[in-house]
Order: C-alpha cells, then structure tokens, then sequence
C-alpha cells in the first residue's frame, strides 16, 4: 500500500552506506526527497544517481536532503556510491523494511524482489507533499526540484 500525499511520511530510519544512521524524524526542519531505484550499479541507475548529484547544490540550496533507497546490499551501495562519485547518502534496505512502507515493491519489480523507480519529497514538517512512481531515470530529479520549489513558492 502507498503512503498518501498530504498525509505524515512513513518513519523510517537506516543505516546508510557510509555506516551513519539516517532516519527521517531526525531530518525534521529540511526537505527531504527520496527516491527509490531497482539495482545498484546498473545503467538506468547509474545516470539517475549521477543526475542527484550534478543537481545536488540546487536541493541544498532549497534546504533538501536527498537520500537513495534500494534493496541492495551495503557492500553494493557502497561500491555504487562510490563509482558514481556520490555526496549523498544510499540506504541499503535488504530487507524492504522501506520499501514496503513507501509501497514500492509492486509490479514486476516487486516480483524480482527489488524497489521501483520511485520518488518522494517530505516536507520539513514531515508531510508527504509529492509521490510519482514508475519514472522515467532521466525525470526524476526535475520532478523532485519542481516539486519543492511549488510548495515552497505555495508558502510565500
């Protein structure tokens, strides 16, 4: 089941590639946009991880934090992260603790037992304020900046 726009984000919190423990109720006061993709170190992936971090100083100058979620090993998320040559934290969520609670184990990828491509922004208050699902890798971060910067614009 996904979580609902304009509803609380699912809590969650997870150790991250780099061994820092990242959960979204200590991110309260920033924006924060996840996003989930299907496996670490494939091509697709590798171009949207890369994408998040050429855009990386635009989200931090909105007050965002950007995290990347998928079912990979730490040991891949690591390696991934460091190929791609990444500034933001990876959660390895082997076990779809995540996933489940973002509702993104559907379809054939959840078959294959790994997340859809998926993104979220969280609101510094914790509200849910945008969700899109089966994205295209190359859309993801226009969608997440341009969905921060309406809702930022909206509160004005």
């Amino acid at each position: 089941m996904k979580p609902q726009t304009g509803q609380p984000a699912p809590d969650f919190s997870g150790v991250s590639d780099d061994g820092q423990t990242v959960t979204l109720h200590d991110l309260r006061g920033r924006w924060v946009v996840l996003y989930f993709y299907p496996k670490a170190n494939s091509y697709g992936c590798s171009i949207e991880a890369q994408k998040f971090e050429q855009f990386l100083p635009q989200f931090t100058a909105l007050n965002a934090q950007v995290i990347g979620i998928s079912t990979d090993a730490p040991s891949g998320q690591a390696a991934f992260r460091e190929k791609c040559g990444l500034s933001y934290p990876l959660l390895p969520d082997a076990d779809k603790t995540i996933c489940r609670a973002y509702g993104v184990l559907g379809g054939l990828t959840g078959l294959l037992g790994v997340a859809g491509r998926a993104s979220f922004v969280i609101d510094p208050q914790g509200i849910l304020v945008f969700q899109k699902h089966d994205m295209n890798h190359t859309i993801h971060v226009g969608a997440a900046l341009e969905a921060i910067r309406e809702r930022q614009s909206e509160s004005k």
